[in-house]
């Protein structure tokens, strides 16, 4: 059987069971290019009528699938997305180059108290495997690289697995061979916990500003930040960064102040603090302070 027929068949078993799909290449990357310029919003082919957004074409529906598939002819295996209504949680466990993601989680169930439940299990093409899990409903999780620990990805929200029986350079993706009734179980409560990201910082002091006329000013900016909601953080940083370096330009704020606010309400919110300076420094050249 052709691996692109492979993983079409096993990615319309993966949406029968409720799981949303869309086609991957070997290299484990969307199979179908965007359409949109670098950096677009689009959410999804539903929204403009045309495949390419990743996992954000992930769908159910048979039909769709067969659609993806038939604009994605290179195709060879297929994404699960995480996170969404079944509120699936893939732990990435890596076993190469040294490094062995399950002797890392096996030492975190130890440290931390928690059994790992034999749920669905993915060996992967390197020796690897993907673990599923379920997490409660309206929690977000970031998907991370490391974070957890040596060997270990997460896949959470907006992210995907590879389903089995797609194929990749090394090999094909398939259940565990003892894995005889595929049961996705909860995530462990500690093991949870370990995922989440760090609470927000809770500010003790407010902010000193050392220039006239402009702390109420970036006060406001800095709660068009707090108050972001998920999808939209990046973006309100990027507006409020604009308006506060136009003050800064006109000596209404300082820069020190502004950057310090606006990196600690963007931390605040779940924003990397490297990604928020990155946000604020492109801002900053925009405005051209």
């Amino acid at each position: 059987m052709k691996a692109w027929t492979r993983a079409r068949d096993s990615a319309l078993q993966a949406a029968s069971l409720g799981y949303p799909v869309f086609p991957l290449s070997r290299n484990k990357v969307p199979a179908i290019p965007s359409p949109h310029d670098r950096g677009h919003r689009c959410p999804g082919y539903t929204a403009c009528g045309t495949p390419g957004h990743g996992v954000g074409d992930a769908t159910t529906e048979p039909a769709d699938v067969r659609w993806l598939f038939d604009h994605a002819p290179h195709a060879a295996g297929y994404g699960i997305a995480c996170g969404g209504r079944l509120r699936l949680i893939g732990l990435d466990l890596d076993r190469k180059n040294g490094v062995d993601g399950c002797v890392t989680l096996n030492q975190l169930a130890r440290e931390h108290g928690f059994t790992i439940p034999r749920t669905v299990t993915v060996c992967t093409p390197s020796g690897g495997f993907h673990l599923w899990f379920t997490g409660p409903a309206g929690v977000h999780i970031p998907n991370s690289v490391g974070r957890l620990g040596p060997g270990i990805d997460v896949r959470g929200t907006r992210g995907y697995l590879v389903g089995p029986g797609s194929a990749g350079k090394g090999g094909t993706y398939v259940i565990h061979p003892s894995i005889t009734e595929p049961t996705v179980y909860p995530i462990p409560e500690q093991l949870l916990q370990l995922l989440l990201p760090p609470p927000a910082p809770k500010f003790r002091q407010p902010i000193r500003y050392t220039a006239h006329g402009g702390g109420r000013v970036l006060d406001g900016l800095v709660r068009v930040i707090a108050t972001a909601a998920e999808g939209t953080r990046n973006d309100r940083l990027f507006w409020a960064a604009a308006k506060a370096w136009a003050h800064v330009r006109d000596g209404h704020l300082a820069a020190g102040d502004v950057e310090a606010a606006l990196v600690t309400a963007a931390t605040g919110v779940g924003l990397g603090e490297h990604e928020a300076k990155r946000t604020i420094a492109s801002a900053q050249k925009g405005v051209g302070t």
